[in-house]
């Protein structure tokens, strides 16, 4: 009997959760923050670690060298290699996702492609529609990647709207958006467990 327990104990989900801002109260960055204490306090089985891509240089292949890549990019590649999923937490800039976090992806996706088959949730906040412009974008570029994207719940957070949705330093303070935000985890979750079981 306790054989067929252990068995029927879910593995820990490892995700790696990246901001495309770089902003020091990033709204985005404050939906990671969030989702990580809400995986600390109320999801058992999936651990959310956050990686600042700021210190990666821009994608210039030159720095490649031999099949080789510069320890602050192989670090980040190890870490997204390790993953079995991905948080993205995507502003929107000029209708699509923000430079840092294209240039992390690039890196990533550069030969071997660290992405490849595994799950991943964007979420964003900003102006108008919220990010989402830059999280259709973001989709788009996940086909390439063989990156697989939950479809439902989206998550698109108007953040300049009342009620207030953060606060100065860009902490998310309102609660209807973070039971939201659960829902999107809890997708995520599901669905990478869905993905291994088939693997």
């Amino acid at each position: 009997m306790a054989g067929a327990a252990a068995t029927s104990v879910n593995p820990v989900i490892k995700v790696v959760a990246i901001c495309g801002s770089l902003r020091r109260a990033s709204f985005n960055r404050g939906l990671i923050r969030s989702a990580m204490e809400i995986c600390d306090e109320s999801i058992k089985g999936m651990q959310i670690e956050y990686v600042d891509v700021s210190q990666l240089p821009l994608l210039n292949t030159d720095l490649e060298v031999k099949g080789t890549y510069p320890p602050v990019v192989e670090t980040f590649r190890q870490k997204i290699l390790a993953a079995d999923s991905y948080l993205f937490g995507s502003p929107e800039n000029n209708y699509s996702f923000a430079a840092p976090l294209k240039n992390a992806i690039d890196w990533a996706s550069r030969p071997p492609n660290v992405w490849a088959d595994k799950t991943a949730a964007v979420v964003s906040a900003g102006g108008g529609f919220g990010g989402g412009r830059s999280q259709y974008h973001l989709r788009q570029v996940g086909v390439f990647l063989d990156l697989h994207f939950i479809n439902r719940p989206e998550l698109f957070v108007q953040a300049f709207q009342p009620p207030k949705k953060f606060d100065d330093d860009g902490n998310l303070i309102d609660p209807e958006i973070k039971e939201r935000l659960k829902q999107v985890l809890l997708s995520l979750q599901a669905f990478t467990l869905r993905l291994k079981s088939k693997s």
